[in-house]
């Protein structure tokens, strides 16, 4: 016996469901690491303090120069 295949709603309505559920991606602010001059993009976990973002990591931030 042959079952017939039932075709989703976005299909009928011919919505490609891959695009539609994706939102657009912005690209992140990017800055360069003052230790070691490595380019890196926002987190996150930065996003209150990312004015005052300075380094890539905590061992650049270790490793900072005093003065």
């Amino acid at each position: 016996m042959h079952r017939s295949r039932i075709e989703p709603v976005w299909k009928e309505a011919g919505v490609d469901h891959r695009k539609a559920a994706r939102p657009s991606k912005k690209p992140k602010a990017v800055k360069v690491c003052v230790a070691c001059g490595r380019a890196f993009t926002w987190r996150k976990k930065w996003e209150r303090c990312w004015e005052q973002v300075r380094y890539c990591s905590d061992r650049c931030r270790s490793l900072r120069r005093p003065g």
